[in-house]
């Protein structure tokens, strides 16, 4: 039976920058990515957040646009500015196929078209099963640690996951439908400089976070609803908002070519446990995203890293490795992304919120700024800032009566 030190299973920001710094510091590390070539379904709006690349060591030739920009439009279609970076915007193609090269020229072995099915421990090992669809056939591996970073749609379900598992993890799921239009002339200058959410309702009543992300040769139009909805709606939504983007952005451009895409992000809780006996759970797969505007990008490339340095600090023993990376992670995230849920649910009983809470981060730079810190990042002048906003915003509601 084949043995690993270390395996990986999904080779997106999370796995590969996992794969990637646990192989460079020793460790015998295989991924297991179930598409045919990495990164050619995911649906995302590929935004990353100033100083990505350097954070995780990148190449600056994935990135497509800067955008200095971040446009948040409320239920009444009106625009606030926030000052925002610069951020940067790639493809996930682009991203996910660097990110596996790296891991693969540190050492790391990256397969592809392997379907992770089942898992159980044995002799202090985790033992796998995946299909290995290039040959028709089921395979086992045994490793010393598993990192699951399998997405949104992971399921992690089952006496085998123990604590790992989330009775609720599908009420935090989004449908999402994403448009990439390519244009036969550019788009209005701006909208190469912009980042764009759209915070409005659907039809039968839902909350549809919207977006408008600039590439190198294309714009990624796309929006998402919690939750299941009927396809036809969902395109029929996803058309209604395309028109009013190019309404503002490229009214006398013609449209070469749509590519279409679909699939289910995460928008809900957490997960409560991310580790146990060896095994760890990072990225969207873990819940690290954030509920009020689906960025998880950094989070999980973040998960990633920190999965490697509790590998590799702790190759002989599980269970501490796994305190440690739960620790790690604890203290990075859980904190800051249950408050942008309960934020989100909060704007959302009463959608007029969202223009007001606009209004202020367009009035106050310095909430903008403070917010877009790390909880490990903000002083505790930050901290008392951010209440004080909070007051304020709270104020502002109840007086409007928002």
């Amino acid at each position: 039976m084949e043995s690993v030190d270390f395996l990986v299973v999904g080779c997106g920001p999370a796995g590969a920058t996992a794969a990637r710094e646990a192989a460079r510091r020793g460790v015998a590390t295989l991924v297991l990515e179930r598409d045919s070539v990495v990164g050619c379904k995911r649906v995302c709006a590929a935004g990353l957040r100033p100083g990505f690349c350097e954070t995780f060591d990148l190449p600056r030739s994935i990135v497509h646009c800067d955008t200095p920009r971040l446009a948040l439009f409320d239920a009444d279609a009106i625009e606030y500015e926030v000052a925002f970076g610069p951020g940067h915007t790639t493809t996930r193609e682009e991203l996910d196929s660097v990110l596996a090269d790296l891991a693969a020229h540190e050492g790391a072995e990256v397969r592809t078209r392997a379907l992770f099915r089942t898992l159980r421990r044995e002799n202090g090992r985790t033992l796998v099963e995946y299909a290995d669809r290039a040959a028709g056939v089921r395979r086992r591996v045994t490793a010393r640690f598993v990192f699951f970073a399998c997405g949104a749609t992971a399921q992690l379900e089952g006496a085998s996951f123990g604590a790992l598992a989330m009775a609720d993890w599908r009420e935090g799921l989004l449908t999402t439908l994403q448009y990439r239009v390519y244009l036969d002339r550019a788009a209005a200058e701006i909208a190469y400089r912009t980042l764009e959410l759209h915070y409005y309702l659907a039809r039968d009543g839902r909350q549809i976070v919207a977006w408008m992300f600039p590439k190198r040769d294309h714009l990624a139009i796309g929006l998402g609803v919690m939750g299941k909805i009927d396809a036809a709606l969902l395109r029929t939504e996803l058309d209604s908002f395309t028109q009013r983007v190019r309404s503002r952005l490229y009214p006398n451009s013609g449209v070469r070519a749509v590519k279409t895409e679909g699939h289910l992000l995460y928008g809900g809780m957490p997960r409560p446990c991310a580790a146990e006996g060896g095994v760890l759970v990072g990225g969207t797969a873990a819940g690290f995203v954030d509920a009020t505007n689906g960025e998880g990008i950094f989070e999980a490339a973040m998960s990633g890293r920190f999965a490697a340095d509790a590998v590799v600090s702790a190759r002989n023993d599980a269970q501490r490795a796994s305190e440690r990376y739960a620790s790690a992670t604890g203290r990075r995230f859980r904190r800051r992304l249950l408050h942008r849920v309960q934020i989100m649910r909060y704007l959302e009983r009463r959608p007029r919120r969202f223009g007001q809470l606009f209004e202020q981060l367009a009035r106050t730079p310095r909430l903008a700024e403070v917010l877009l810190k790390e909880d490990c990042e903000r002083t505790m002048i930050d901290r008392l800032y951010l209440y004080q906003q909070a007051l304020r915003f709270g104020a502002r509601t109840i007086a409007g009566r928002g």
